[in-house]
This record gives structure tokens, sequence and C-alpha cells, in this order.
């Protein structure tokens, strides 16, 4: 009996271990971006699933910021580009 439990026990871990290294990932990848593409980072990434479509995240999240004059439109879509890259480990 135990010779079927531990290997069950550990391939349920896998997607735990899987999960925790995609997050290290990411949290090193958002480390180096600029300050705009940290802050678009920051609100996208707590709203990641596996089926979110990153550039509608991004863009949802940088239109209002471009429209409200707090980013320009060139700074956005730079810094929606460095975010996206990251926000790519966490799907």
């Amino acid at each position: 009996m135990r010779r079927i439990l531990l290997p069950l026990l550990a391939l349920s871990l896998l997607p735990a271990v899987a999960q925790a290294a995609d997050q290290a990932a990411a949290t090193a990848c958002s480390a180096q971006l600029s300050k705009d593409g940290q802050l678009l980072y920051g609100k996208v990434a707590p709203t990641m699933t596996p089926q979110t479509d990153i550039k509608d995240a991004l863009t949802s999240v940088a239109r209002p910021m471009v429209m409200g004059g707090s980013m320009s439109r060139d700074t956005a879509r730079a810094a929606a580009e460095a975010a996206g890259e990251c926000l790519k480990f966490l799907k």
C-alpha cells in the first residue's frame, strides 16, 4: 500500500512546485522592468488565470492611464510589452 501512496503523493505535489517556480520566475522578471512596466505588471498579475489574455489585460490597465495623461502611448506600449513577457510565467 505504501508503494502506491508515495508516488501518488509526489505526483499531487508537482503542480504546486511548478506554480511556485513560475511565480518565482515572474517575480524575478518583473524586478527587471522599468517603473512603468512594474506598475502595469503589479496591476495585472493578481488577476492572471490560465485563461487570461495578457494583451487584453494589459490594455485594460494601460488605456485609462494613457487617456488620463499619466503615461504616454509610447511609454505604455513599451512597458506593456515588457510586462507581458513576465506575465507569461504566470499562465
